[in-house]
């Protein structure tokens, strides 16, 4: 791997701050100082950034609060997507959406460049429930708690058992499902007769969205998050 490349995937600096650093003398490999950032290293070189030395990372795990008007993809032709938030510094580990969240749907969306652990969360079978507040254009009451509890049948799949939690405000519901199809929550909400206004993820898997992020704001998952989601860095689930 390519010198800045390396140093880069060992913290948060981008590739343009790793090759000043590595200009000004700053970079030893292996005892020796280093001014080309095209040299190659592997996993044995020791490396040393203003004389602290940098441990490797492959994976990034990246929470980002997802503002309305962007398409969890890596690439769309008509809209803007969702990478286009995540800055310079990750560019280089190439990470992509877990699951999805609708254009104009906001809040909790996980990035990574760990296909193994995008399966895990997006599995039908691991049962990670994601949670939303939502807000809706009729009040909501038990009745509905109770369909929602009993599954839904959809012509394209089926609604595992949901959770519709219902505040102080009958207009105003959280909603807990199992999978994470297309307009789900908003197809469900309409089985029952009511039109979502307004839709935000705020949970998944049991990590909740940092109240601190504005929209469009991102950082990575701590250690604690990690382990409640049940994963290891590296796909030891």
């Amino acid at each position: 791997m390519r010198l800045d490349k390396y140093i880069s995937s060992c913290g948060s600096l981008s590739r343009s701050e790793v090759k000043k650093l590595i200009k000004q003398g700053l970079v030893t490999v292996n005892g020796a100082v280093c001014k080309k950032a095209e040299e190659h290293v592997d996993g044995d070189s020791v490396i040393e950034v203003s004389g602290e030395k940098l441990i490797y990372r492959e994976f990034v795990y990246i929470m980002l609060n997802k503002p309305q008007g962007y398409v969890s993809a890596v690439y769309d032709k008509n809209y803007p997507v969702v990478t286009e938030l995540i800055g310079e510094e990750y560019a280089h580990f190439g990470v992509f959406p877990v699951g999805r969240l609708d254009i104009d749907t906001e809040g909790l969306l996980i990035l990574t460049n760990d296909g193994a652990f995008t399966h895990e969360m997006t599995s039908p079978k691991k049962n990670i429930y994601k949670r939303y507040f939502a807000v809706v254009d009729r009040p909501m009451d038990e009745k509905d708690i109770a369909e929602f509890a009993a599954g839904m049948e959809f012509k394209d799949f089926t609604a595992k058992s949901a959770r519709l939690e219902i505040t102080d405000n009958p207009y105003e519901v959280y909603i807990e499902i199992a999978e994470g199809k297309f307009h789900q929550v908003k197809r469900m909400c309409e089985r029952t007769g009511k039109t979502v206004t307004y839709l935000k993820r705020v949970a998944v898997g049991g990590v909740q969205l940092d109240k601190k992020l504005s929209l469009g704001e991102y950082r990575e998952l701590t250690e604690a998050e990690m382990e409640i989601l049940g994963y290891k860095t590296g796909g030891d689930s």
